[in-house]
């Protein structure tokens, strides 16, 4: 068992993943109270644990340029709905809550595409696979603490209002490029 070293990895694929960062930060872009942030990041950690555990215990292998174009949707899909789109377009609100949760569950797969491509023996996975999913959840608190703090500080100033819209838009610009990057990533494969 390598404990300390899959829990590493764990903080530090969150830590560094932008595209699970950008994500986190289209959730609680609008989210302002302590109890509604806590409440999305826990469906949204139970989401990506589960297909995380899933996925590397059941050997399930998903294309992992397919599931990161799926991540970047996600981050689309958050950015529209900050910005009031479904309401507009459709006239009606997804249930926000389910999309997290839906949207964890590939995240966990995109986690365990990344845990797939080491060696990992059948002596101590399962409490090297947790030790991993609990460096997620420790960098993603860590990265989410971050967050948060930039958050508030931006919300207390003017420039918030002014410029909350536009930020969504980055987002969503954000979240079409890396949507490109890995369907591109993908087409390269299939094509050698």
């Amino acid at each position: 068992m390598h404990l300390l070293p899959f829990t590493y990895l764990g903080a530090k694929h969150m830590v560094t993943g932008y595209d699970h960062l950008l994500f986190l930060l289209g959730v609680i872009f609008f989210l302002y109270r302590i109890k509604d942030v806590s409440l999305y990041v826990t469906l949204f950690a139970l989401g990506h644990s589960s297909t995380l555990l899933f996925g590397v215990l059941s050997g399930t292998e998903v294309n992992p340029y397919l599931v990161d174009a799926i991540i970047g949707l996600s981050v689309v899909y958050k950015a529209l709905d900050n910005l009031g789109a479904f309401r507009l377009w459709f006239g009606f609100q997804p249930d926000v809550r389910a999309a997290v949760l839906i949207f964890g569950f590939f995240h966990g797969f995109g986690l365990a595409t990344k845990l797939q491509h080491f060696s990992l023996s059948e002596q101590g996975l399962v409490p090297n696979i947790l030790a991993f999913n609990i460096g997620v959840e420790i960098g993603q608190l860590l990265a989410l603490t971050c967050i948060l703090i930039v958050m508030n500080l931006w919300r207390r100033s003017s420039a918030f209002e002014r410029h909350a819209i536009s930020a969504n838009v980055v987002l969503m610009t954000a979240g079409f490029i890396l949507v490109g990057y890995q369907l591109t990533g993908y087409w390269l494969m299939t094509q050698e």
